[in-house]
């Protein structure tokens, strides 16, 4: 259908310029030759503002007039067209895209596309999880349609994009739109159109945390919080991140801490086995990981790993099991 209309639009220009350089021929008299009978024709038609090739008589500007008429014509013709077709397709599209959408059960839909949602999407799509991406931006529209992901192309704050979107029968929405007011409105009716879906919201200001769970959210992220809290964990005890990376399923909450511990502090541990500290008796905690001087690991040592006063642990455990050791290890 395309490659048909492009010959037609070829062919078009083809007889308004035909026609044309006709008439300024006929026009010109033996002035005006063929080719400059073409080239009149091209800058009247293209509008470029360059004077006649030769002085035109009353009779050559009415002809002007009139080829600049059809080729303004044809191009506003051709735009409609174009326009039209274009509404076409993106209905045909966004049609076919609610069908396959509509198919979905037990998926996940992603409120904004932002940096944090295409993060979002594509750890979904490492995991082949299903998802549908709401976002009402054409520019990531064209992002998300290159990546192949289900997406409805709308406001996220109306029922009736939630809806499209299956919100009925997803297992979980995370709503990450750029300001808090909007996570609040869409946990809001998030929550109004499915009790059972587990909700994470997004919040910049503290204060809206509170509110966010009010409206419905079972969890709330305040990305700078969490940011800082990650950022002074590495700088304090930079070893972790490179031993530990700890993925939970959405519905579980987990909460535990990780802390860096010289044996050299802590006189309970230096030169003792693991079994003889019998420490997740103790105080509920575990040693994943050992840092010896010379900047080698042993990850998850066994009970017959002796510990000295060179060596540095890894504790995972709960915060206050933690804190309890931190202030009570040399007493036990």
């Amino acid at each position: 259908m395309i490659q048909g209309k492009k010959v037609k639009y070829i062919l078009y220009f083809g007889v308004i310029v035909a026609i044309g350089s006709g008439g300024f021929y006929t026009i010109g008299g033996d002035e005006w030759s063929i080719i400059d009978s073409i080239y009149m024709t091209i800058i009247t038609l293209s509008t470029v503002g360059v004077g006649a090739v030769y002085p035109l008589s009353d009779l050559g500007k009415l002809w002007k007039v009139i080829v600049i008429i059809f080729g303004v014509s044809g191009f506003a013709a051709i735009l409609y067209e174009l326009g039209a077709e274009l509404i076409q397709m993106n209905t045909y599209r966004s049609r076919t895209m609610r069908k396959k959408i509509s198919r979905l059960e037990s998926h996940y839909i992603i409120c904004g596309y932002g940096r944090m949602g295409a993060i979002i999407a594509s750890e979904f799509q490492k995991k082949n999880i299903s998802f549908v991406i709401i976002d009402i931006d054409d520019s990531k529209i064209i992002d998300i349609q290159e990546n192949g992901y289900y997406h409805i192309h709308g406001d996220a704050t109306l029922d009736e994009t939630l809806i499209n979107a299956g919100i009925k029968e997803s297992k979980g929405i995370v709503v990450v739109l750029d300001n808090d007011q909007d996570n609040l409105f869409v946990t809001m009716s998030s929550r109004n159109l499915n009790n059972d879906a587990y909700i994470i919201s997004r919040c910049s200001k503290q204060d809206t945390g509170n509110k966010l769970k009010r409206a419905g959210a079972n969890k709330v992220v305040n990305p700078y919080i969490t940011g800082g809290h990650r950022m002074a964990e590495l700088l304090i005890s930079p070893n972790i991140d490179d031993i530990v990376t700890i993925e939970a399923p959405d519905d579980i909450s987990v909460d535990f801490s990780i802390e860096e511990v010289s044996v050299n502090n802590f006189s309970v541990l230096n030169n003792k086995t693991i079994g003889e500290l019998n420490i997740r008796e103790k105080f509920n905690l575990s040693i994943v990981a050992i840092l010896n001087k010379d900047g080698t690991k042993q990850l998850n040592p066994g009970p017959e790993i002796n510990l000295t006063s060179d060596n540095k642990v890894i504790l995972i455990g709960s915060l206050e099991d933690i804190k309890a050791f931190l202030t009570e290890g040399n007493d036990v």
